[in-house]
């Protein structure tokens, strides 16, 4: 097939793809389609294949030019692409064409079509670049915690003799909003609502409220609440409740002891070696959190020096991608998701529109990625794969042919592959730009506060 093409990028990562096909194609084209038409055609007081062209053409005539045109599309893209690398479609950002061009057998044929392209970044800016890097020290009190953690995991749960209700204890209780009128709100009605007193992990928070009451004990409680107070529905506002407690349970700790170790994993014969296996995986932790934070820290300042538009189709797919997630964790559909959220006063479009921001700044990330690692050429070697096995061995406490075995499926061989171009790119940039000593940080906190990843 002869045909010329031009390509003019838009906006957003588009680009506009204009095609002209040679007027012999075309012809040749319109008739290899009669010819199909004319052996499969079955046309009363004809026999099949014997139909005169002539009356196919007027009977599906304009049939034949569309799959015609079909078939000239078709074929000049896939001619096209053979080649094209720079200027290929996204695969989830179908070519849209505005106005379809009328088939005419006599002259060339052109025809526009418009289709996101993945975003060209040439990612130059490192300047004022400033990493800070966490400094983080794991204390004896983290250790602690740790090990109070893995106690009260492994604690038995047994029915409190004296039936009252203590801080720490395991709670089950029935509650309700009482109105002014006396009457039970009933929508407000929750039973064998179960919580730890004293962990505040209750709607109203009731904890010390309900210490000192018994099991089979009702009680009205009535609670004032602050016009800060975190939950809105609640705040500056008075509420009664009727409070019954179920149930009264505690936790049974065990002693932190060597025997204590061998039920946790019989690969320890005494507590000092779960303290200091619990010590190396929590250095571990730290280093891999530390990594990401500088990571996300470096990204952050690379896509804000350098200026570019994400493909409305790719963010379109990516939210899309987050909502089909949410369902899965749901266990629902996506469907049946948005009759879920809108029941409950939201709306889908609402959601993702507040998920837009963050899936924007998480695509162009990937992207100056993706970016920094073709232009750079960055590969990896079969040597490299090796150690990388060793490293997730040692880290995981396994042997190098168990991980060998997880990662024999190519899509797991892939996402380790990726990975480690990955980490070649940081290795290359972290001595390009200018990493500092950045605020001393708790065990806890890393982990645990948002504030410490802006």
């Amino acid at each position: 097939m002869k045909f010329t093409k031009e390509f003019k990028n838009l906006e957003k990562s588009a680009v506009e793809l204009t095609v002209t096909i040679a007027k012999k194609d075309v012809a040749e084209a319109y008739e290899n389609t009669l010819k199909n038409y004319v052996k499969n055609a079955q046309i009363p007081g004809f026999r099949k294949g014997h139909v005169p062209a002539n009356v196919l053409e007027r009977k599906y005539g304009d049939s034949i030019k569309a799959d015609t045109l079909g078939t000239l599309i078709d074929q000049s893209f896939d001619e096209i692409f053979k080649e094209e690398t720079e200027n290929r479609p996204l695969p989830y950002a179908q070519p849209t064409m505005e106005k379809a061009p009328e088939l005419d057998m006599t002259k060339d044929l052109t025809y526009t079509v418009k289709y996101d392209v993945f975003p060209k970044v040439e990612v130059k800016d490192f300047a004022g670049v400033n990493v800070k890097e966490p400094q983080v020290t794991i204390t004896d009190d983290d250790l602690s915690n740790e090990l109070k953690t893995i106690q009260e995991r492994n604690a038995m749960v047994t029915d409190k003799k004296d039936g009252v209700v203590e801080k720490d204890n395991i709670v089950t209780i029935n509650y309700v909003e009482v109105g002014e009128d006396g009457k039970e709100i009933a929508d407000t009605k929750r039973e064998d609502y179960v919580f730890t007193v004293g962990s505040g992990e209750n709607l109203y928070k009731i904890d010390d409220e309900v210490v000192g009451m018994k099991k089979d004990e009702t009680k009205e409680i009535t609670k004032k609440y602050k016009k800060d107070f975190e939950n809105s529905d609640l705040a500056g506002k008075t509420v009664k409740l009727n409070v019954t407690v179920k149930a009264v349970k505690i936790r049974d700790i065990p002693a932190l002891d060597d025997d204590f170790a061998q039920d946790v994993n019989d690969k320890y014969k005494t507590l000092q070696d779960m303290k200091d296996d619990l010590k190396k995986n929590m250095e571990l932790a730290v280093s891999r959190r530390v990594k990401e934070l500088k990571n996300n820290s470096l990204l952050e300042q690379l896509v804000e020096k350098n200026k570019f538009d994400i493909p409305a189709s790719m963010l379109a797919a990516e939210l899309d991608g987050r909502w089909r997630m949410m369902a899965q964790q749901f266990q629902t559909t996506p469907e049946q998701l948005d009759k879920m959220i809108t029941a409950s006063g939201q709306s889908k479009e609402a959601m993702l529109n507040e998920w837009t921001g963050d899936s924007e700044k998480m695509l162009k990330s990937r992207i100056i990625v993706d970016s920094l690692i073709r232009a750079r050429n960055i590969s990896v070697t079969p040597e490299e794969i090796e150690e990388q096995y060793k490293r997730i061995a040692d880290e995981g406490g396994m042997t190098v042919e168990e991980v060998k075995k997880h990662y024999e499926d190519p899509r797991s061989k892939e996402y380790l592959i990726d990975d480690t171009k990955e980490n070649k790119l940081y290795d290359q940039l972290y001595k390009e730009v200018k990493v500092s000593k950045g605020d001393k940080i708790s065990f806890k906190d890393l982990f645990n506060n948002p504030q410490i990843t802006k």
